[in-house]
């Protein structure tokens, strides 16, 4: 780019795997557009996580349906570094419009005039239409009950990248979702004493009578349902793709040496507290469990299909120590606790995006990506249309849907009139 004004019909904002899914549609439908990337493309798989992470979905699953991945077994589970290169690859397979290194800082609607002004850090864009593509995953949150005792060294999971980044000691890792789960079972594995705050969550099998839960969830029509349930707005899954994919299995941990505590209520001098729900957060995991393969066993049934039996994953660990008699206060010091990781989620962050588009809590207000704000989309986010619409095929189709939207859109505009036809 050049510190020119740039002309565009679309301007899409992010080149991770929204972005690159949003565009792919527009260009088949012929719809002018500029991807926007401040890093390079699919940044945050890159240097966003972990060093060992890899996708929770097996590469059959987790791709956009125009491109598999390259000598790769389909019930493997791509790394990182696999994704990242997976998307570039996709982008360039069909010439993505992608400027890279280039920062959008505000998004201002025109007055008097159609379309948006768009101030970036190389220039000044103008655009009909804007497409947030930038994710669910924007702004680590670490609660406020985080304690200022600057003798504990604390970070996000965002911020963690390997064990040998902790100081000797302890480690108190908050939140046992999917990303709180396997960095825990990491640092075990590299022999710290892990303490781990569980709270509310589903735990699905990682694979049940020869199939992976992602084909469980995508046959049972769970992906695909479009009303959440009450009460599952912000259930944590706890799943993981890591050592080639094995289910969850907090008692497992627990009886291989790690401390589980309930949910984390605060700390005081040095004592942090937690909640008493452990027991009742391992049964309401269970339950999830459990529900999962009834549906799977249920399915088989119906539909007289060939899959063997496994009765064994139904079978469940008795309680550790440390379900049957909870840890209600942690002494850091003298339990040897050097560091926390906060494992507490990510909120959004569209303060570059100054339109009236959302609710007083900063929510974006739209109709499966459709925005309040005419001229504004979304995609990338949580239950934009349906259960799977942050997840990589959730997205590719979400962004049809949007690109189709907007085409649409474009025929409208392009109506003349007799009288303009003439002339």
């Amino acid at each position: 780019m050049t510190t020119e004004k740039i002309e565009i019909d679309t301007l899409v904002v992010g080149a991770g795997q929204a972005g690159v899914a949003m565009s792919e549609h527009l260009s088949a439908l012929g719809v002018p557009h500029l991807v926007l990337e401040r890093n390079r493309i699919a940044e945050k798989w890159r240097t966003g996580r972990w060093d060992s992470l890899v996708a929770n979905g097996p590469v059959w699953h987790d791709r956009f349906p125009g491109m598999e991945f390259d000598e790769l077994d389909p019930d493997a589970f791509a790394s990182k570094e696999r994704v990242a290169d997976y998307f570039e690859a996709y982008a360039k397979k069909f010439n993505a419009p992608v400027r890279t290194g280039v920062e959008v800082r505000s998004v201002n609607r025109n007055e008097d005039r159609p379309g948006f002004t768009i101030e970036t850090s190389e220039g000044v864009i103008e655009a009909n239409r804007v497409v947030a593509a930038t994710g669910p995953f924007q702004r680590p949150v670490i609660p406020p009950i985080a304690p200022t005792d600057s003798s504990v060294q604390q970070m996000h999971s965002a911020e963690y990248r390997n064990p040998a980044q902790l100081p000797e000691g302890a480690v108190l890792v908050v939140g046992a979702g999917s990303s709180g789960v396997q960095i825990a079972d990491e640092l075990q594995r590299a022999g710290k004493q892990v303490y781990l705050s569980v709270g509310a969550h589903d735990r699905p099998p990682r694979a049940y009578r020869n199939r992976d839960f992602c084909w469980w969830l995508g046959v049972l029509g769970e992906w695909d349902a479009e009303i959440m349930q009450p009460g599952k707005e912000h259930v944590t899954i706890a799943v993981s793709g890591a050592h080639g994919g094995q289910t969850i299995d907090f008692r497992a941990l627990a009886h291989q040496g790690m401390k589980l505590v309930g949910l984390t209520k605060g700390f005081t001098d040095g004592v942090a507290t937690f909640e008493s729900n452990l027991a009742e957060n391992l049964a309401r995991g269970d339950e999830s469990y459990l529900a999962l393969l009834d549906a799977a066993d249920a399915y088989i049934a119906r539909n007289g299909l060939d899959l063997p039996e496994e009765p064994e994953a139904r079978n469940r660990l008795p309680d550790p120590e440390c379900v049957s008699n909870p840890i209600l206060q942690l002494d850091l010091a003298e339990a040897g606790v050097t560091s926390i990781i906060w494992a507490t989620g990510f909120a959004v962050d569209y303060n570059w995006l100054k339109v009236n588009a959302f609710d007083a809590s900063g929510k974006p207000q739209h109709q499966r990506g459709v925005s309040t704000e005419p001229g504004i989309y979304f995609v990338g986010l949580p239950w934009l249309s349906r259960r799977g619409s942050s997840f990589i095929w959730g997205v590719w189709h979400d962004a049809k849907h949007i690109a189709g939207h907007i085409a649409t859109q474009r025929q409208y505009l392009d109506y003349r009139d007799a009288e303009q036809r003439q002339s």
